[in-house]
């Protein structure tokens, strides 16, 4: 972790991540998660986790079971095969958004649909309704509008994104922006903002650089902005907004027996057949 000079501001560098390793799947974690627990990790605002997964072709999840949890997936790179147990099937491509409201209990499986790498960022968000039956939606063809420059709303439960072009999450005080910019862009500001960098690199406020994989978590609103630090068609950032007490920025999130609650996927495995 390092400590910006600007108060409310820690970076955290993608080699202090950790990393869980399988045939076919590499999984960075930016929190506790799985075997992995740091008890001054577990968590940030409203996120339970946040995992970049890199899954080879033919390999993924195979059906795993969650409660307790909403669950939002970006779509870096490759194809992305979500099915669950309702019977839904969908592929999705890069610039693709889905949430799984798992509510509870759902079962569903995620697997590399392509010939090439597959390459996703999932965040886990505490369920706004656990007792009510799961969900799901997902949202592609944003690209003409990332091509601006400016953050755009790919998924959001606020009252004021209603309406909006971006998938509607059921948690009420989150929102995904994500960001492919081109020149300095103004972020938007939250108690509790998440920035992490999926492809490329960007200087933070012009001054500290970020490559893919680091992260800025931010507290108390201040206004920040980013700008790319190279290829202007290479950055990609996600940015997390939440609207939560900024003493839940550091909240510690259930642990039960070495996973999560909500967390009940079990080791990745190789998938056959797609």
């Amino acid at each position: 972790m390092t400590v910006d000079g600007r108060a409310g501001v820690e970076l955290r560098r993608s080699a202090d991540r950790a990393v869980t390793t399988s045939p076919g799947l590499l999984s960075r974690h930016s929190f506790s998660y799985g075997t992995h627990y740091d008890p001054g990790d577990v968590g940030f605002g409203l996120m339970l986790a946040h995992n970049d997964d890199e899954v080879a072709p033919g390999s993924g999840y195979d059906e795993h079971r969650h409660r307790d949890v909403e669950i939002v997936t970006w779509v870096v790179e490759g194809r992305l095969r979500h099915s669950h147990a309702g019977g839904g099937d969908r592929v999705l491509g890069p610039g693709c958004v889905q949430r799984v409201h798992a509510g509870d209990g759902v079962v569903h499986a995620e697997v590399n649909a392509g010939a090439g790498p597959l390459r996703f960022v999932q965040v886990w968000l505490p369920s706004a309704q656990p007792d009510e039956p799961p969900s799901y939606a997902s949202r592609c063809g944003l690209d003409d509008a990332l091509a601006a420059g400016s953050p755009v709303v790919v998924a959001s439960g606020l009252a004021r994104d209603a309406g909006g072009p971006g998938l509607r999450l059921v948690h009420p005080a989150a929102a995904l922006h994500v960001v492919r910019p081109v020149g300095p862009v103004l972020l938007p500001s939250a108690p509790c903002l998440h920035v992490y960098v999926a492809r490329g690199r960007v200087r933070l406020d012009g001054a500290r650089l970020l490559g893919e994989g680091d992260a800025a978590r931010v507290t108390g609103g201040p206004a920040l902005s980013v700008r790319p630090a190279g290829d202007p068609d290479g950055a990609e950032v996600l940015v997390w907004e939440m609207h939560t007490d900024q003493e839940r920025c550091r909240f510690r999130a259930r642990w039960r027996g070495g996973h999560l609650s909500g967390d009940h996927r079990g080791p990745p495995v190789a998938v056959r057949g797609t």
